[in-house]
């Protein structure tokens, strides 16, 4: 099969190119991966040699290129149907997939107020109006498939699938802003900070020199 590539953003920044990067890692994909630093003056003409929609991620497989974080993963989950990217039972797999789909397109509040920045510690900060609406949400989700799917592993259907990699950004914007959790919250967002793939993204992160002023407080 003919190599896969994905571009990517910067790190420490882009949430959405965390999301299939970390679910191909996970499942050991192999896949070359470019770069583009963004908000530069250069991003746009880069972005567009790749990108129909001049955004990041965009995955590279034969002569297709699919981009979207949530299509990305699909395309994956069709292409490679050996390996369990999403949970085998019917009905946990609808959940899984309501979830990464309202993860995908939802809680503006808390994307626009807590923007992911892997450098830096945020306690206290970006609580606007709605994020913690945002937050209470995502919580909810995350402790009803842990109770009602979790038991086979520490992630939100057991095993680690789609969904998780769809939510890992929103557990490093928490780390970041220092957000309070319950119980099975924290757990969960332990698992994933535990991973090493993300603890590589976080490494990678930190060794980008480039500032985005608009992620940073």
């Amino acid at each position: 099969m003919t190599q896969l590539t994905l571009i990517i953003g910067n790190k420490n920044y882009s949430s959405w190119s965390l999301r299939p990067w970390l679910l191909m890692k996970q499942f050991n994909l192999e896949f070359a991966e470019i770069s583009i630093s963004l908000y530069t003056p250069e991003s746009r003409e880069l972005l567009q040699k790749y990108s129909p929609s001049g955004q990041v991620p965009v995955l590279l497989h034969n002569n297709l290129k699919v981009w979207d974080s949530l299509a990305i993963c699909e395309y994956l989950a069709e292409t490679f149907t050996d390996i369990p990217l999403w949970t085998p039972d019917k009905a946990a797999r609808a959940l899984s997939r309501s979830i990464s789909a309202e993860m995908h397109s939802g809680f503006q509040a808390l994307r626009q107020n807590m923007p992911m920045n892997c450098r830096k510690k945020y306690p206290g900060r970006g609580f606007a109006l709605g994020v913690q609406k945002d937050i209470d949400r995502i919580t909810t989700i995350w402790q009803e498939c842990r109770q009602k799917y979790g038991a086979g592993g520490k992630f939100l259907f057991g095993d680690f699938t789609i969904p998780d990699a769809m939510f890992a950004p929103v557990v490093l914007r928490f780390l970041t802003y220092g957000v309070q959790l319950n119980d099975i919250a924290q757990e969960y967002a332990n698992a994933i900070l535990s991973l090493p793939t993300v603890q590589n993204w976080i490494t990678a992160a930190h060794n980008e020199t480039a500032v985005i002023s608009k992620y940073e407080f």
